[in-house]
């Protein structure tokens, strides 16, 4: 990379800090924003269009998760590496991003310093974690929700009804209702609602 300007993609589903961190990235001499994108589709668009060397993202979008774009990219050896930048300081959610292919977990809250080098730092091929959050990402239990118990309990707690997730997943009503109930049980909680808090609690939703 020396003596060539990293290409970003920025994906956030705030247009006010989108822009931000576009205008604030744009000010970096070795740095060139290709692209911005507001949802997870469009990212994983812009992407495939501009091939830059970092994603940065947030975890949580509409239509598709930072993690998931992550996970796309590892599955389809895409030579860009993803930077997790978020306001979800909880340990579960950094041990998920590891195991996703994520090489860099910030806080929204970091200086836009320490984000420029970790920008630097991943386009050389390392990591770049938080220091505050490496520590919790081991002391935290492991996830006992499947991918499948995730999506079936995010759609839920949205407000989805037993049927329409049934619909989205071409899932029974029944089948739904037991994936709930499985993951309720995992969770030791008492229904969907407490399900949904511990898993956010914990960084697994």
């Amino acid at each position: 990379m020396i003596g060539e300007k990293v290409r970003i993609v920025i994906a956030e589903d705030q247009t006010m800090v989108l822009g931000a961190l576009a205008r604030l990235l744009a000010i970096e001499d070795d740095f060139e924003v290709v692209a911005t994108a507001t949802d997870g589709q469009k990212a994983l668009e812009a992407v495939r269009e501009h091939r830059p060397d970092i994603l940065l993202t947030d975890i949580e979008m509409p239509g598709m998760t930072g993690l998931d774009l992550a996970r796309i990219a590892r599955e389809a050896d895409a030579a860009f590496r993803v930077i997790i930048i978020t306001t979800y300081d909880r340990g579960g959610y950094l041990r998920r991003a590891l195991a996703a292919g994520v090489r860099g977990y910030l806080l929204k809250d970091s200086p836009i310093e320490e984000l420029g080098e970790a920008i630097r730092t991943v386009a050389r091929g390392g990591r770049a974690i938080a220091p505050e959050l490496a520590a919790a990402a081991w002391d935290n239990s492991d996830d006992p929700l499947s991918d499948r118990d995730r999506l079936v309990l995010r759609l839920a707690e949205e407000g989805h009804s037993n049927k329409a997730i049934g619909k989205m997943l071409s899932l029974s009503p029944g089948t739904v209702r037991n994936y709930l109930s499985e993951a309720a049980s995992k969770l030791g909680a008492s229904g969907r609602i407490e399900a949904s808090r511990i898993a956010r609690e914990n960084g697994w939703l």
